[in-house]
């Protein structure tokens, strides 16, 4: 099967603000199957089809998958409800999160247009595997809830009083969403503390790339935050290192921090422009079949890199840090980054519907599964309660000396710059 990486989404988190692309169904009703045709049936059966020919798993979490297509086909469906909450059962027994069926209207609420601004309060969700808990991947930088204090593995225990516990991702997302404006109150908790939030929803800009000078004493070094692997994110990377080249610095910090990631191919372009040759990420489905994405010899700078990762960098990041590390072309500073490792097709089904369907995993180029793990970083660097309070609430001091984590990358930046790090060959993985 041959899915254009454009039309993957990695991390599988639910969008409450996040920019997707959709692929079509990639899936045609034979002539065998017309009989459902204006059925509630025949999206029931398409969305069995494409779990059948594309799920990552190929067991179906141990399951009769045949015998659980017979279940519900011999069914009565009234109308679409009814058809619609026997595929939320039958997806239930994959027990994977990530895999979801959204109706139309929650299906139009995910096709977020990339234009750049959105509606909401900038809060993206994924559900744990385990808990079933509703999990903060990461708020979005300068967005009510950034601004409110909401931190990545915070868990959303209420929505409006209503308790999340057995609520589906998207019932959350249409929930949390809203008109600009009004407000919605959340409910977190975070270790033993609860805390309630009212946050006011707001029309949000969303600027994927910011970069800047930074004179220090050993010269200029360039200073890029990558907020979102939106569409347009590797367009505005280029022209950041593109125009940093120009100040002639000495040296990056590439800030991932609390990058909840987005799209595959986002992340691709943007590693090939620090990695001059080799791998940089292996896509495997159910089969083992692997598809290999390689640098392409057009890297837009050879100097040395710090990149700055903790608990909300995800997916994308992931990718993107992973394969900086595997081929030793940056220094991973930060805390372990959150470990979501698979990658996702969201479908279009022929009713109006949607399908999110977890169809690979991702490997570093040394072969790393981080779906569970993350990725470690080379230098540890933990901010304080203290300190992620005073940048909470003075956010213009993110990337700046006032940062404890972008000081430790400095002074590792400027260590590597000192030495003279040299270019990496990446012979070694290929």
């Amino acid at each position: 099967m041959v899915i254009n990486k454009r039309g993957l989404v990695l991390g599988a988190t639910a969008v409450v603000l996040s920019t997707v692309a959709v692929t079509g169904a990639g899936f045609r009703l034979s002539q065998s199957q017309a009989f459902f045709q204006e059925s509630p049936k025949e999206t029931v059966d398409e969305v069995w089809q494409i779990i059948n020919r594309t799920y990552l798993d190929g067991t179906f979490n141990q399951s009769d998958w045949n015998a659980i297509r017979n279940q519900y086909l011999n069914r009565s469906y009234k109308n679409q409800e009814e058809a619609y909450t026997a595929i939320r059962e039958m997806l239930k027994t994959l027990n994977d999160p990530y895999t979801r069926f959204m109706d139309p209207k929650e299906f139009n609420n995910m096709k977020i247009d990339t234009s750049g601004e959105l509606t909401g309060v900038g809060i993206q969700l994924t559900k744990d595997e385990k808990t079933k808990q509703l999990v903060v991947v990461s708020p979005i930088e300068d967005t009510p809830a950034s601004k409110a204090g909401v931190l990545p593995k915070d868990v959303i225990i209420s929505i409006d009083g209503k308790s999340t516990e057995g609520m589906e991702l998207e019932q959350a997302v249409s929930m949390i969403r809203g008109k600009v404006g009004t407000s919605v109150k959340i409910t977190i908790q975070r270790g033993e503390e609860k805390k309630e939030l009212t946050l006011t929803r707001a029309k949000i800009e969303i600027h994927p790339v910011r970069a800047r000078t930074e004179n220090t004493p050993i010269g200029k070094i360039g200073y890029i935050r990558l907020n979102q692997f939106s569409a347009q994110a590797s367009g505005d990377m280029s022209q950041a290192i593109r125009e940093l080249e120009a100040e002639q610095v000495k040296g990056y910090i590439l800030d991932l921090r609390s990058n909840p990631g987005g799209l595959l191919y986002a992340s691709i372009e943007i590693a090939r422009m620090w990695i001059p040759d080799g791998l940089i990420v292996s896509t495997v489905d159910r089969k083992g079949v692997t598809e290999r994405q390689r640098a392409n010899n057009q890297a837009l700078t050879n100097k040395p890199l710090v990149v700055l990762v903790d608990g909300g960098s995800a997916s994308a990041s992931e990718i993107l840090s992973g394969a900086l590390q595997d081929h030793d072309r940056a220094v991973i500073v930060g805390t372990k980054t959150f470990g979501k490792g698979l990658v996702q097709s969201v479908r279009s089904l022929s009713d109006g519907s949607g399908l999110a369907v977890t169809i690979a995993k991702y490997l570093t180029p040394d072969g790393r599964d981080i779906n569970k793990d993350g990725i470690h970083p080379d230098v540890e660097s933990e901010l304080s309660e203290e300190d992620r309070k005073n940048l909470q609430q003075e956010r213009e001091q993110v990337g700046t000396f006032q940062d404890p984590q972008f000081k430790k990358g400095f002074e590792i930046l400027e260590k590597e710059i000192t030495e003279g790090k040299k270019t990496p060959t990446n012979t070694a993985k290929q």
